[in-house]
């Protein structure tokens, strides 16, 4: 099975596929540094590999991958480009409403960047008082056990940015962007105002690296990203069947 773009789609090839699995999925991304060693587009690229391969499994719609999220904290650094949560939030609920209009019952929200996630979970509840059709939305599930089972280096306080985990995806999809010669270990102090002020990640890495981007390997992005659209794949269908149940 092939995945569907709903881009290079006819409106007739759209309607058919809507007929036979009416679920669309929403690949949200971001424009922000990833260190110096990979490219500005690490979220939205993944976002999209993933989304195009949970079409594979399971015949729902792709739709074009959003390239811009919330990175407020990057700003300043040359080639990123941040939208305020608040319009996140309008984009998500009018891709909804639009897409709610000619069929489709499910929309899927997969996020390849971690700052996403806020304005996605209010647009849905939004959207659960506007449109009788659900939304889910998906940011790399059960991370946390995935890391410890394929990772050799720690989080940064629990983050990933430029790491050893999202430098092994890009080398497992887009190996001729990763510059690893460039790549470096850096876990900067952590103040005590971090968190509790404006206090930003741009200000506190060197080389814009949470963690060690070092021990990345295409295995394990390979492997890491079998086990993420396996999960994906079982929550969707679990969503569409009880959507189909009427539960």
């Amino acid at each position: 099975m092939t995945s569907k773009q709903l881009a290079y789609m006819t409106r007739d090839e759209v309607t058919k596929a809507i007929q036979e699995f009416p679920v669309a999925i929403l690949p949200l991304g971001a424009t922000e540094q990833h260190g110096h060693h990979l490219p500005l587009g690490v979220d939205s690229l993944l976002a999209d590999h993933l989304s195009n391969k949970l079409s594979e499994k399971t015949n729902a719609l792709v739709l074009p991958t959003l390239p811009f999220g919330y990175s407020w904290v990057w700003r300043d650094i040359p080639g990123t480009v941040s939208i305020e949560q608040h319009i996140l939030e309008d984009i998500i609920k009018n891709v909804a409403h639009s897409v709610s209009r000619y069929g489709v019952k499910l929309l899927v929200l997969v996020s390849g960047h971690d700052s996403n996630k806020s304005s996605m979970k209010y647009a849905t509840r939004e959207l659960m008082d506007e449109l009788d059709m659900p939304v889910i939305y998906l940011f790399y599930p059960n991370l946390e056990k995935i890391l410890d089972e394929h990772c050799d280096s720690p989080t940064w306080h629990g983050m990933i940015h430029a790491c050893e985990f999202e430098t092994s995806l890009m080398l497992a999809t887009n190996e001729h962007l990763v510059q690893m010669e460039k790549a470096v270990r850096e876990y900067p102090e952590k103040s005590p105002l971090y968190g509790k002020s404006t206090l930003s990640l741009g200000s506190i890495s060197k080389s814009g690296v949470y963690g060690d981007a070092t021990l990345a390997t295409r295995d394990k992005g390979r492997k890491m990203l079998e086990a993420f659209i396996e999960e994906m794949t079982v929550i969707i269908n679990l969503a569409f069947r009880e959507l189909v149940e009427g539960k």
